[in-house]
Order: C-alpha cells, then structure tokens, then sequence
C-alpha cells in the first residue's frame, strides 16, 4: 500500500489492531480475532478505512473501536496534528503502535519522524514504498538500503524500531536470488526489521511461509490479507484493490503462513483491507481468524 496523504504526518502500510476481551458463556474471555489457533495480537491498518477518515475521524475511530480492536497501525493523521490525532485514538480506547512515513521523509528529515512518532507513542516506524521509475533495480535497491541503514540507526537512538513493508517489486532477479534477497543480506538487523504484507508475497509469485522461515526473526510485523481466487500476479507492485477479499476466502494458505508467522516469532498482526467493502469485510475477516485452526 502506497500512502501520500497530506497529513501532518503521513504514515503507511500496514495500524495494529488488537483486541477487545469478550466474555464467552463459561466465564473464559477471548480477543477479537483470536481463537484456538490464532492468538495474534490483530490490529487494524487504519488505511483500510481511508475513505471513510477522509468523512468523518471521530466517526471512523469509533467503528474500528466497534470491531473490537484497541491497537492500530497509522497511515497519516488526516490533516491533524500528531498530539490531537493520540488524543483522539485514546478517546475511543485505541493506541498507535506502528505507523508508515513516506520514503522522502527518511532521506530528509528522520529527526522529525522521530519527534511524530513519540508524540504518537509509536513503537515502530516503517516505509511501505521507495520511489522508483520504470522497473525497481538494483541501484535504487541499493539506494534504499543505504537509506534504512542510516535512518534505523537514527530512530534506534530515540528507542524507535524502523521497519520495511514488503511490495512485491523487490522479488526481481538478482544474483542466485532476488533483490529482497539482497536487501535482506545488506540491510543491519539491529536497524531494519521487516513487515511481511502476504499479498506482496504471493503477487509475484513466492510462497509467504517459505519466505517467513527463510529469515526468521527479522520478520517482526505482518500485514493479513487475502487475494481474490483467479488473480495472477506480477512485479509491478500494484494490483486492483477489488483484489482484496474476505481471510479465507482467497488464495493465502493461512494454516501454513499463520503457523510459520507463529513459529518465528511475529509480534504484530494487522488487518489490511483495501478494497472498496472493506468496512463490511473486516468483521468477517476476524470471525474467520476466530475459528481458524492448524
């Protein structure tokens, strides 16, 4: 997912959703979308809504507060300031862990993430696109490298935790692999951690259980998502958001990817819906993560 809004901050791809303690009939409580598998924490990518925050904030705040989450993932505050946007997520018992800025902030103007996202009370601070004309290649992977290496390094100082969000064009050939390949080989794991979008993974055709094992710890963040039955992906990065459905009722493997997601210790889960039903399609997202075995 790609964020350009012109907030105050801008921050993408992926708002953690967690989890409202629901009582059941013999006194035991559960976490919205969890169940006797599945045990996330889930959060929601506020991006999912994006529509619906463009209309009304306090409204939108209160329908994700509804659906039982109560940990996001931002991606931007809409036009308000970082300590009003808090405010405001507080007021409806919901808390910011992670949020996205853009890829031109990191080359200018880190130190004023860093503020953003404390105000925020962020934990992670990631980037889910770097700017690329044509096909993404190896100098602008290389570019991007040198760029999260120096801007994790940064926000490491101020305690913050810089992360990458996957989108599908890094999977070009490169070497004996690819240039995520090569991302991951070069970029400093005390600096850089990964956000796995799953969508991003299966667009250009790799398997996101695979790739969750391949490098284990650095995967600290998920993006949960299912593509339609049908699509064929590319490299391109891009995709119909229409191709978003309902967990479950797409192409992803959920038993193997959550049970790698599991085994490798993701700490965060969050719903990203893009499509045009998203506000119809979360719930019944969660209801499937609920009764989801493996």
């Amino acid at each position: 997912m790609k964020t350009w809004f012109p907030s105050f901050v801008a921050l993408s791809g992926s708002l953690l959703l967690a989890a409202l303690a629901v009582p059941q009939a013999d006194g035991a409580t559960v976490n919205v979308g969890t169940g006797p598998s599945f045990k996330g924490p889930i959060g929601l990518q506020l991006y999912s809504l994006r529509a619906d925050f463009t209309n009304d904030v306090p409204g939108t705040l209160k329908k994700v507060s509804e659906y039982g989450f109560k940990i996001v993932e931002l991606a931007g505050t809409y036009n308000l300031p970082p300590a009003k946007f808090k405010e405001m997520l507080a007021a409806h018992g919901l808390r910011a862990v992670s949020g996205h800025f853009p890829f031109d902030r990191y080359l200018t103007d880190v130190e004023g993430i860093a503020r953003d996202a404390k105000v925020l009370g962020l934990e992670y601070v990631g980037c889910a696109w770097i700017p690329h004309e044509g096909d993404f290649d190896e100098k602008a992977c290389r570019d991007a490298i040198s760029t999260f290496n120096r801007a994790g390094e940064a926000l490491a100082k101020h305690g913050l935790k810089f992360f990458y969000h996957t989108h599908g064009y890094e999977f070009r050939p490169h070497a004996a692999g690819t240039l995520f390949d090569l991302m991951m080989a070069e970029t400093k794991p005390e600096f850089v951690r990964y956000q796995m979008d799953v969508f991003w993974i299966l667009h250009p055709g790799h398997d996101p259980a695979k790739l969750l094992k391949k490098y284990g710890k650095r995967w600290e963040l998920m993006h949960v998502k299912d593509m339609k039955n049908g699509v064929k992906g590319d490299l391109t990065g891009k995709s119909d958001v229409s191709n978003d459905v309902v967990l479950g009722t797409g192409q992803m493997d959920w038993r193997a990817i959550l049970k790698a997601a599991a085994q490798v210790g993701v700490k965060y889960y969050f719903i990203e819906d893009e499509s045009p039903t998203a506000a119809q399609q979360i719930p019944q997202s969660l209801r499937y993560l609920e009764k989801f075995k493996w």
